[in-house]
């Protein structure tokens, strides 16, 4: 297995077991969508933003709160733009 593979499990994990099941779903499906066609820079600019936590991303994105936590980034944009 390579790096890139094991960065990706992780990536799922750690997408799909936040705590709530809001983001469970939200970064789920969104890493379920794109993970399969994300660079190695994107998929480092996603672990960015799983150690982000619930609560703040949950207001970034379902408040459309703006926070100067969340990078911004292509992924970023991606995860903005994602519907459910």
């Amino acid at each position: 297995m390579t790096n890139k593979e094991i960065l990706k499990k992780q990536i799922i994990y750690r997408s799909t077991h936040r705590g709530t099941k809001e983001m469970d779903i939200l970064l789920g499906g969104f890493v379920k969508k794109h993970i399969d066609h994300f660079t190695d820079d994107e998929l480092k600019e996603f672990e960015q933003i799983l150690v982000i936590e619930d609560e703040i991303l949950y207001r970034w994105y379902f408040d459309k709160k703006d926070n100067n936590i969340i990078p911004n980034n292509k992924v970023s944009e991606m995860l903005k733009k994602f519907k459910l």
